[in-house]
Formats: C-alpha cells, structure tokens, sequence
C-alpha cells in the first residue's frame, strides 16, 4: 500500500478538497424544504436533459482535473493508481455537498464503457477514447437492448455488415438511456448468422450524430422520456471503431454487464432513506405495522450496504464479484419494492392528488419508477439463473 493514503487520511483530503469548490448541503432537520424529487427516471424534457447534462459534465470535468475523477485508473490517464474502493470512500464524502445528480448516462460512460475500452481496446483505441470519456468531454450510452430478444442479450438481430474497411449497421435498439445527450453508442451487433448466437457477435462504437442515426424518445407511464429507441439505418461505421475481435463480442458484452451489476447494488439507497425520514416527520403516530415496515426498510438498507462491502472486497482481493453483485441486483429491487409499500401506507390519499404539498405527490415518481428496475441491468429472473447455475450448481435449462 506504499503511496496509497490510508482510508481515513484520504477522506479528510477529499473533504477539504470538496470544501474550496462546493457548498455544504443543508444541515439536517430542514425536512420539507429544498426538491422533493424521489424520481427513479427523471421526467424532464429534452431540453431540460441537455441542461442538467452540461451542469455535470462541467463537476465531472473540475473532478477530473484537480485528481478525483478518475481515482483508480493508471496516471496516464488522469488517474491516481488507487484501489477501487477509494471511488466509494470518496462519494461518501461528497454526498455532504451540493453538487450536480449524475443521471445514468455518467456511470455508463465512466464505470461501463471507459473500463470496457481499458480491457479491449487497442493502444490507439485508448488514447483516442478514454481520457474524453473519463473527463466527460464525451458520454457513451449503451445500445443493447432489441425489441425481439427481450432479456436474452445474444439474441440481437442489429446487423453489421463488413464493406471493406467498414461497416454497415442497420438495426433498432431500445431502452437506451442518454441518447439525446451521448456522443458515442457501444452497438453490440450480429455479424455472423450462420454460427451459434454467442459467436456471431461484434461490438462497436457509433457516434450518435453519424448519418442513420435516429432517436425517439419513448413515452413512460410517469410522463417523462427518460429512455429512447434508436434506428440504425445503414449507419457506416469504420473498422476502427470496433471494439475488441470479430466474433468476440460476446465476451466484450459480459464485461459491460458485470460492470453494470456492480454499480447496481446502490439502487434506491437514497430514497429508503427518504422514506424512513418521511415516517419519522409524519404528522401522526405511526400505527404497528406501519412501524414494523419502517424497521424492516431500515434494516433492508443497512444490509444492502454490507452487501455493497462485500462487492468492494471481492475486487479489492482481485476477484470478479459475479454472485454478490447479482445478490446486491435482486436485494435492491427488493428494497426499492418495500420502499414503494412503505410511502403508499404512510401516505395513503395525499400520494395520489397534486395538491401541492411538499413531499407527497412527489412520491409517484418512485411507484412508477421502481418496477423497471427489475428488468434493467439483467431481469430479476436472469439474476436468479446466474446464482442457480455458478453457485448452486444447478444444470442450465436445455436449449430449445
């Protein structure tokens, strides 16, 4: 651990970095001031979007540049050679301070697609691509997700087509969060129909801007449009571009994936803790079970926090944590679903009407929110197979 500062030494320095560039959040106690938004999806505009976006990219990038935005990569690329954990250690200490959200499409960009490059990218790949997606002068969003495959990734139909040094990709995507905003898609394509659907596969960056791109936002039940589908229309993409060897984007995908499945594990942490504070300020005792569901909310959040450690010590001793990030998947779901049932019965009435009042309404945003949770980032039900089969050592379910 020479050079490393030790955990505590480290958090102090962060703190009075933090305290030269933003400003405190208000203390606690102040309930019922400041935004009520507990939405799981936003529900902005595209033009609302854009401007949040360039609020933290503008943070992201004074991270970045004064050495705390990219704390566990190597120096050449801005990093600081620290251990994993120190990016938690250092989020612990910035969420006492006013700074911007980060929407989906940052973690994307820094925790899922910037590794995803450290790992398959050639050399000038990474010069070219990871210092702006690190610092956020560039966002990658992911285009994954098809309408005919449902949950069964390596079922994609996109097509990408070679053309000498090209390529060309025609296909749809959707579910894709960030679009409006991202400067590049990862596009996991099929480029082999002929062999098994998992060797059939090449992954490549496209920039959303290029000529056949098209996004549509797509409408939710809350009002909002935080995702979008995307259109590939003979979109020419050149070799360059590919990320990792044809035919091995399978494997590139499941990097992504895992990385995804370990930021996972935070979900819906934030607003259990509203709902926790929300009982605490209600204008009325608590009835029994009302009591007994915030204490089981309270003792789920505290667990999905151990589960959270265990994640950082599977990396911290160099091990893919494939089972506890797929626990801490289903446990917050789980957590986001009670926090649903809490709020409703504290709430009842006043959830449901638009009167104004600070903290009730807004709540709806959740409920509707939550479900999606268990389909993102891999199904509830893909959870599940995955702890049946590389820790219960179950047989996988025979092709049909």
């Amino acid at each position: 651990m020479s050079g490393i500062p030790e955990p505590d030494e480290f958090r102090a320095q962060a703190r009075r970095w933090l305290t030269t560039v933003a400003r405190p959040r208000p203390a606690d106690g102040e309930w019922g001031s400041g935004s009520d938004s507990v939405a799981v999806f936003e529900n902005w505009t595209e033009e609302q979007e854009r401007a949040h976006t360039d609020r933290t990219k503008e943070w992201e990038r004074t991270r970045y540049d004064a050495g705390w935005g990219a704390l566990n990569w190597p120096a050449g690329q801005g990093g600081r050679d620290l251990p994993a954990y120190y990016e938690q250690l250092y989020r612990s200490e910035e969420a006492a301070f006013d700074v911007p959200h980060r929407t989906e499409i940052f973690p994307v960009t820094r925790q899922l697609v910037a590794p995803a490059i450290g790992i398959w990218g050639t050399e000038e790949q990474k010069r070219r691509w990871l210092r702006p997606l690190l610092r956020t002068d560039e966002l990658a969003c992911q285009l994954f997700s098809e309408t005919e495959a449902g949950s069964d990734l390596a079922g994609v139909r996109t097509k990408a087509v070679r053309d000498g040094e090209s390529w060309v990709l025609t296909g749809h995507k959707v579910w894709t969060s960030g679009a409006p905003v991202a400067t590049w898609g990862v596009a996991v394509c099929r480029t082999d129909p002929q062999v098994r659907k998992h060797a059939g596969i090449t992954v490549f960056l496209v920039r959303m801007d290029a000529p056949g791109v098209s996004v549509r936002p797509i409408r939710q039940m809350t009002g909002g449009a935080s995702f979008s589908e995307v259109y590939l229309d003979g979109v020419v993409v050149p070799d360059t571009d590919r990320l990792g060897p044809v035919g091995e984007g399978w494997r590139v995908t499941l990097s992504v994936l895992a990385a995804e499945r370990l930021d996972s594990g935070n979900l819906g942490l934030d607003n259990a803790d509203r709902a926790l504070d929300l009982a605490r300020h209600l204008p009325r005792p608590l009835t029994g079970g009302e009591q007994q569901r915030a204490a089981d909310l309270y003792v789920r959040a505290l667990v999905q926090r151990l589960i959270g450690l265990r994640v950082t010590g599977s990396l911290v001793a160099g091990r893919e944590p494939g089972a506890e990030a797929s626990v801490g998947k289903l446990y917050a779901t789980e957590t986001m679903r009670r926090t649903s049932a809490l709020v409703s019965e504290l709430l009842g009435p006043r959830l449901v009407a638009d009167t104004g009042e600070w903290g009730t309404y807004a709540w709806t945003e959740h409920l509707l929110g939550a479900p999606g949770y268990s389909i993102a980032g891999g199904t509830d039900e893909i959870q599940r197979n995955i702890l049946a089969e590389r820790v219960l050592g179950m047989p996988k379910e025979p092709a049909r």
